[in-house]
């Protein structure tokens, strides 16, 4: 991302008005661009990091591991970042080519065409609940092994369990502790997450070369 005086100006008032906290530096940097793009710093107490997932999402962006998110949004939301630096294939759980399912909507088929597929992949999760849920039965029946899942969706119906069930696996990820989230926050993780991981591997590779 490119940062503005402005953007640099609003940062500083988050830093300020966090203060004290228990992150890594690259926590953090996440935290932090969660609450730029939502002005919401409630998320600095939500949000939940597994063990190694900010370094398990890093090495997989820099392998140019395939990312699966579940609506448009989401994809809008990161493509810039992902295009001007790893630049991995994204693909969107809404545009999947599947055969109607009258038991599942049209965003859990999707992910679990596309986790079938790229069953090691990225999966970015900041609407669609059912997409979740579908991952975490794919995860549970062993059929896929995800580098990492970013899961962010409002978490009225079955959210709440289906990230608890998220958080009791081995997979790496992140995720938010609240009814709250949206396809903004996903976006804002990938984003920062895409920083972090260039900084790590991009930059410094692109110069040895």
């Amino acid at each position: 991302m490119e940062w503005h005086v402005t953007d640099a100006q609003s940062l500083a008032i988050i830093d300020s008005e966090i203060d004290t906290h228990v992150f890594s530096p690259a926590e953090y940097e996440i935290v932090r661009r969660i609450i730029y793009a939502t002005a919401d710093f409630e998320y600095k107490s939500l949000i939940r990091f597994s063990e190694r997932a900010l370094q398990a999402g890093a090495a997989a962006l820099a392998a140019r591991t395939t990312i699966v998110v579940d609506v448009p949004m989401v994809q809008v939301g990161i493509a810039y970042d992902i295009q001007n630096t790893f630049a991995n294939p994204v693909y969107c759980s809404m545009e999947a080519l599947t055969r109607p399912q009258k038991e599942k909507t049209r965003a859990a088929w999707g992910i679990e065409t596309l986790a079938k597929r790229y069953p090691e992949g990225i999966f970015v999760i900041g609407q669609a609940q059912t997409a979740l849920t579908a991952l975490v039965d794919l995860i549970e029946a062993e059929e896929i092994r995800p580098a990492l899942i970013i899961a962010t969706p409002v978490g009225f119906a079955s959210g709440d369990e289906a990230k608890e069930r998220l958080q009791d696996s081995l997979v790496p990820h992140i995720t938010i502790d609240s009814r709250k989230g949206n396809a903004v926050v996903a976006a804002a993780i990938v984003d920062g997450l895409v920083d972090l991981a260039w900084q790590a591997y991009g930059q410094d590779g692109n110069r040895g070369n």
